[in-house]
C-alpha cells in the first residue's frame, strides 16, 4: 500500500508539472494568437481588444490556474481557428488514437514474446540467427517509412486494404479495426524487434542462475523450467522496457496517422500547430502526456505485483 501511495503521489506531481510546462511553452514561444486570428493587417486596437477577450493580458499564473481548473472539469477552451469547443474537436479523435496505440502495444506482445522464447530455445540453430538478422534490420527502420512500405506493398500491390480508405468506428467497428491493423503493424515492428532481443537476452541471463540448476536437479524438463520458472523473471525487464517506451509508441501512432490518413489526434495536432491554435495544441499534448503517465503508473503497479522486491527500493 505504501508503494502504491508513493507512486500515486509521484504521478500527481508529474501531471501538475507536465501541465504547467505545456501551458508555459505556448505562452513564451514567438507569435501572438490574436494577430494570427485577425491577420497582420488588423489595427492595434482590434488586436488588443481580442487579447483582452481571450484573457491573454492577465498574469501568467492566473491564466494557468484558470486553465487547469477548466481542463480538470472538461473545459479545454475554444479553438482560435474554428471558434468551437476544443473538447468537441478532440472527443471523436481520441478513441481512434487510443485504439491504434492499444493495438500496436498488443501486437508488440504477440510478436515479441513467442519469437523471443523460440529463438532462445533454438539459440544455436539457423532460424535463431536469421531471426536476429531480420530483427536488426527492422529495428533500424522508422515506423513512418515502414508505413509507406506497407501502404505500397499491401495496399497498392496486393490490395489487402485501400490506402486512405479509413473506416469510422461509428459506422463499422470491424472495418475500423481491420484498417488500423496495418498502421499498428508499422508501429509495432521496430519495438517488437527490440523487445524480442531484450527478452532473449533476459532468458539467457536467467538460465545461468542457481535456481535454474536446482529446478533441473528436481527432474523438471527444459520446457517446464522455461515456462514455470525462467520466463516469469525474464519478463520483468521486458515490462519495464515497454513501460519506458510507451511514449514512443504513442508518438509513433501520431506520426503514422499521417501516412495512413487516419483522422486521429495526430493529424489534428499537426494542423493546429500550423494554425497556431494553441488551445487545441495544449489540450492534445496534455491529454497524450496524461495517458502516458497513467499507463506508466499502471505498469509500475503491475511490475510490483510481479516482483514485490521493487516496493522495497
Amino acid at each position: 500500500m505504501r508503494y502504491v501511495l508513493k507512486k500515486t503521489a509521484a504521478m500527481l506531481i508529474t501531471v501538475l508539472l507536465v501541465s504547467f510546462f505545456v501551458f508555459l511553452a505556448f505562452q513564451v514561444i514567438p507569435g501572438d494568437p490574436a494577430t494570427a486570428m485577425l491577420g497582420t493587417s488588423a489595427t492595434k486596437e482590434k488586436v488588443e481588444a481580442l487579447r483582452e477577450q481571450l484573457g491573454l493580458n492577465r498574469p501568467l499564473l492566473m491564466r494557468y490556474l484558470e486553465w487547469l481548473k477548466s481542463f480538470f472539469f472538461g473545459d479545454m477552451g475554444i479553438s482560435y481557428s474554428y471558434g468551437i469547443s476544443v473538447r468537441s474537436m478532440i472527443a471523436g479523435k481520441v478513441p481512434v488514437t487510443l485504439a491504434l496505440t492499444l493495438m500496436s502495444f498488443l501486437l508488440i506482445l504477440l510478436l515479441s514474446v513467442p519469437v523471443g522464447i523460440k529463438t532462445a530455445e533454438y539459440e544455436d540453430r539457423l532460424i535463431s540467427k536469421i531471426s536476429d538478422g531480420i530483427g536488426q534490420v527492422v529495428m533500424a527502420v522508422p515506423p513512418f517509412f515502414t508505413g509507406i512500405l506497407l501502404t505500397y506493398v499491401l495496399g497498392l500491390l496486393l490490395h489487402l486494404f485501400t490506402p486512405g480508405g479509413y473506416v469510422s468506428y461509428t459506422n463499422d467497428m470491424g472495418g475500423f479495426l481491420y484498417y488500423l491493423l496495418f498502421p499498428a503493424i508499422a508501429i509495432a515492428l521496430p519495438k517488437a524487434a527490440m523487445t524480442t532481443k531484450l527478452l532473449k537476452s533476459s532468458l539467457f541471463k536467467e538460465a545461468k542462475l542457481d535456481y535454474v540448476r536446482t529446478a533441473y536437479s528436481r527432474g523438471n524438463s527444459t520446457r517446464d523450467v522455461l515456462y514455470r520458472h525462467v520466463l516469469k523473471n525474464a519478463i520483468i525487464p521486458v515490462i519495464t522496457f515497454l513501460g519506458m517506451t510507451l511514449s514512443d509508441i504513442v508518438a509513433g501512432s501520431l506520426i503514422v496517422e499521417q501516412v495512413f490518413s487516419i483522422p486521429g489526434i495526430g493529424r489534428l495536432l499537426i494542423t493546429s500547430i500550423s494554425n497556431r491554435d494553441y488551445p487545441v495544441v495544449s489540450a492534445i499534448i496534455s491529454i497524450v502526456a496524461f495517458i502516458v503517465i497513467i499507463i506508466n503508473f499502471i505498469v509500475d503497479i503491475l511490475y510490483q505485483l510481479i516482483d514485490p522486491r521493487t516496493a522495497q527500493t
